[in-house]
């Protein structure tokens, strides 16, 4: 598999100087940053939450977890969870489940980024295959992406 298809059209149709890093098949965040020599607070994993009955992405360092109070806060929902993988495997079809990447805007869910990622100059993240990921800009990421953005990690 290649970085995901919508990923790749996205960040070549904004014109977005991308670099793609390949590694051993990894399925962990920490796994990930590891072989990447990449620190953890460095690579941003994507989870999908669901407020209030809606899926949504959330951005946050891979080694931080969701403060679901503080995410459900933050998006002015009464109630936040952890979306299970069948819940959201057919959103991400052209994406190995987990290896999805923060373009949430690309698969028609409302994007959150932690704070924490905002400080840094470039993100790191998965392609859409646990082969593969993609270092940008964060400039970049946040112009086409939009996110918003809060705190609402557990460090």
């Amino acid at each position: 598999m290649v970085v995901a298809i919508r990923l790749r059209k996205c960040l070549d149709e904004h014109k977005v100087p991308y670099q793609v890093l390949r590694h051993h098949r990894c399925f962990t965040s920490s796994e990930i940053a590891q072989v990447l020599h990449v620190r953890g607070k460095d690579l941003a994993k994507v989870v999908i939450v669901t407020a209030d009955g809606k899926q949504v992405m959330a951005v946050l360092p891979a080694n931080f977890q969701v403060n679901l109070e503080a995410f459900a806060r933050a998006a002015g929902a009464k109630k936040a969870e952890l979306a299970t993988e069948e819940e959201f495997r057919e959103t991400f079809t052209d994406c190995e489940v987990g290896a999805m990447p923060p373009f949430g805007n690309l698969y028609g869910l409302p994007t959150w980024v932690d704070t924490t990622l905002t400080a840094d100059d470039r993100i790191v993240f998965e392609a859409g295959t646990h082969e593969e990921a993609v270092k940008v800009a964060y400039a970049d990421f946040a112009r086409i992406v939009k996110p918003k953005v809060a705190d609402f990690s557990l460090r």
